[in-house]
């Protein structure tokens, strides 16, 4: 079958949303049921939420599963370039043929109701999964958690809720509290829940709700402590330590991220060869990314190409802590975003990095910020900024002025697929 069958079915789904945003789960258990709830019979499930680092985190874990020989089932979301991305049934991203049948029975079932877009192709997602063997589901929730379309599990069996914080705010609440309780929505009576590193105010909310499920926690700070120390990553439980190479993925962030990909591991019973595996293995595309292959890598010439998708003010401070770290070169950021974000607060942190930016609005993205606001934005914050009509116009426009600059392409994971489909 041709990959346009599925994207056929894909344009029909859209047409099925709703046309006032409620989040609810009814129309999910209403489409549930008339599949004979699938999301019953899956392998173990591993349910994911947070603010910042679901991603990585979750790739963490999925590559020391592998390395010990689990067969793992996937849903992560958004996609980068093509929508199988989003499904890996037993390990491989499901193929076009068992995605256009799947998509297609989901529209079939669901009979022209309203459901929204991400609803039913998470109902596919979980049709894929109970249909064939693994050892476990490693689900991502797409937004919060109480309410979200993955939220449908009766008994996971193991929870993370990585760092929490301000996104989303027209529907997850206005104070971390809020956010947090949110988040929180995922644990179920009894499962146990790996916190990552958490302000006072949501560790207080996922706390709260913990204690009335009698869900155990296992925190950073309290059950595991993880850092870095000499170029390697160090990780304490209550059942030792462990001396580990520091993550592929870059960025300091990533430590925090690999502990709870490692608390998640052992609380599983893997070992130290699985939780090596998970930091030497682990692939999570646009989150700082080297790009060296492709027309924008060749039109960067010597200057170094790089690409991130985070967009909210946690991974503005990330991101500045990282190019920090980095050998001092003239920095330059070009940056679309979407109109929905705290453009402000991704900007404060990384003026303090980068010598200029070169605004562009993301292709084809009806909610993009348009580029004379993003580089109104970086200038209020003190970042000098310029407008670009593209990526590739943007970084002809920086090398041709300093060859051996450093280019961070970022602001949105909507640009970082267009520039990953560019990239070829």
């Amino acid at each position: 079958m041709s990959e346009q069958n599925s994207d056929r079915i894909l344009a029909r789904m859209q047409a099925l949303h709703p046309k006032v945003i409620d989040f609810t789960l009814d129309r999910v258990w209403r489409l549930l049921g008339a599949l004979d709830h699938p999301e019953r019979n899956l392998p173990p499930v591993i349910h994911v939420a947070g603010t910042n680092g679901k991603g990585s985190t979750l790739a963490m874990i999925r590559a020391g599963l592998a390395a010990a020989g689990r067969r793992v089932h996937v849903y992560t979301s958004p996609h980068l370039v093509r929508f199988h991305e989003r499904i890996r049934v037993a390990g491989d991203l499901i193929s076009e043929e068992a995605l256009t049948v799947i998509l297609d029975e989901c529209y079939v079932a669901n009979g022209g109701t309203p459901i929204t877009y991400f609803e039913i192709t998470t109902v596919a997602a979980l049709l894929a999964f109970a249909r064939t063997g693994a050892d476990y589901t490693l689900l991502e929730v797409g937004l919060g958690g109480r309410l979200d379309a993955t939220n449908v599990i009766e008994q996971p069996e193991l929870c993370v809720i990585t760092p929490v914080s301000i996104d989303h705010t027209q529907y997850l609440g206005e104070t971390l509290t809020e956010i947090a309780g949110e988040k929180a929505g995922i644990l179920k009576r009894n499962a146990p829940c790996v916190v990552g590193p958490q302000p006072d105010e949501a560790l207080a909310a996922i706390e709260a709700r913990a204690a009335r499920l009698g869900a155990p926690l296992l925190a950073h700070g309290q059950h595991w402590h993880v850092w870095q120390e000499r170029g390697r990553l160090i990780y304490q439980d209550e059942t030792g330590l462990l001396d580990l190479p520091v993550p592929v993925l870059p960025g300091a962030h990533q430590v925090e991220n690999a502990g709870m990909a490692i608390a998640a591991l052992r609380h599983l019973g893997l070992g130290e060869q699985a939780c090596e595996a998970a930091l030497l293995q682990a692939t999570w595309p646009a989150r700082m990314q080297r790009l060296r292959e492709g027309p924008l890598a060749e039109a960067a010439g010597t200057a170094e190409l790089w690409l991130d998708g985070g967009h909210n003010p946690a991974a503005g401070q990330a991101i500045a802590a990282h190019l920090a770290t980095l050998p001092k070169r003239p920095t330059h950021l070009i940056c679309g975003m979407l109109n929905t974000k705290d453009v402000a607060g991704y900007m404060r942190p990384l003026a303090a990095v980068a010598d200029h930016l070169l605004a562009v609005s993301i292709p084809g993205e009806p909610n993009t910020l348009p580029a004379a606001e993003t580089a109104r934005a970086a200038r209020a914050c003190g970042l000098p900024a310029d407008q670009a009509e593209n990526v590739l116009s943007a970084i002809r426009s920086v090398t041709a002025q300093s060859p051996k600059a450093r280019i961070l392409i970022c602001g949105s994971l909507y640009l970082a697929g267009a520039v990953l489909r560019e990239a070829g």
